[in-house]
């Protein structure tokens, strides 16, 4: 029988990823782990929502490393959630991951979705909605690009206690912000943060050091307009906002922004910054691009 939950080619389509990868996944990996080992005698509802999930195996550029995606992470972890939502827009990817979950014994707990998760985040929500009063909820949101909209972050902030990782992509707008900002149109950055206002953000800053700490002080604003606790500056302390640099050139990528409306969730995810991938404590880190 393949090993669909292995670190192990199963035969089936993977996503072609850098070797920086392993870094975003191991912050989920240990926050999932605090969140289960904490919640699970406290709530017996708790759902992980992944709306750019993935085929669930990734294959690293150059080496052919294995790692298991994000949802295969939160399917295989000690103490399992007890309901997950995928949403992947790509067939193929979609395709192979319902045939990795179904190898799992929690299989019947996992709903999968295709298409694109600015329109199925609806479905999830309506799902969701059903044990909202009873259920602990936390969602992954780690597009590729610029594909995620600010309206699905609005929506899944609607349930009550909704904890979220989302993605910051800090390279994908460091390419595409200069020539956007002076559009007349309605841009993928637009949608992104809600609204033209980061292009005050972004004509006051650009050209400075600094600039996406400003961005991300304005994207968590934002957050807090929809009861997300309001958290300290990454700069004050550990680096909240972990940046993922590109090994070969040591540029950076991405940032993961966590938000949550229970100051408990916020001492979860400081425990996790605090390390990186190998264990070892991390120093504050200033904003310099």
């Amino acid at each position: 029988m393949p090993d669909f939950l292995e670190l192990k080619d199963d035969g089936l389509f993977m996503r072609p990823v850098g070797p920086w990868t392993a870094k975003k996944l191991d912050y989920l990996a240990r926050y999932i782990d605090i969140f289960e080992k904490a919640m699970r005698g406290k709530w017996s509802i708790r759902n992980y929502i992944d709306l750019l999930s993935g085929p669930g195996k990734n294959r690293i550029r150059g080496t052919g490393e294995i790692l298991l995606g994000s949802p295969l992470v939160a399917l295989t972890t000690l103490h399992p959630f007890t309901g997950y939502f995928f949403v992947e827009w790509l067939g193929q990817a979609k395709d192979a991951l319902e045939q990795r979950c179904n190898d799992s014994h929690f299989h019947q707990r996992v709903n999968i979705y295709q298409g694109d998760c600015n329109v199925l985040v609806d479905k999830v929500i309506d799902s969701l909605r059903v044990s909202e009063m009873q259920s602990l909820n936390l969602a992954f949101l780690d597009p590729e690009g610029l594909e995620l909209q600010w309206q699905t972050v609005v929506k899944l902030a609607t349930i009550k206690r909704m904890d979220i990782i989302l993605y910051y992509p800090e390279m994908g707008l460091n390419l595409n912000m200069q020539k956007l900002y002076k559009s007349g149109d309605e841009t993928a950055i637009d949608l992104f943060f809600g609204g033209p206002e980061w292009r005050d953000v972004y004509e006051r800053y650009h050209g400075k050091i600094g600039l996406h700490r400003h961005l991300v002080d304005f994207y968590k604003s934002n957050l807090g307009t929809l009861g997300y606790s309001e958290v300290f500056r990454g700069d004050e302390c550990v680096d909240e906002e972990p940046l993922i640099r590109s090994q070969s050139r040591n540029a950076p990528l991405y940032r993961l922004i966590f938000a949550s409306k229970h100051n408990l969730g916020i001492k979860f995810w400081r425990q996790v910054v605090r390390r990186d991938i190998t264990g070892q404590i991390t120093m504050p880190l200033k904003f310099t691009s």
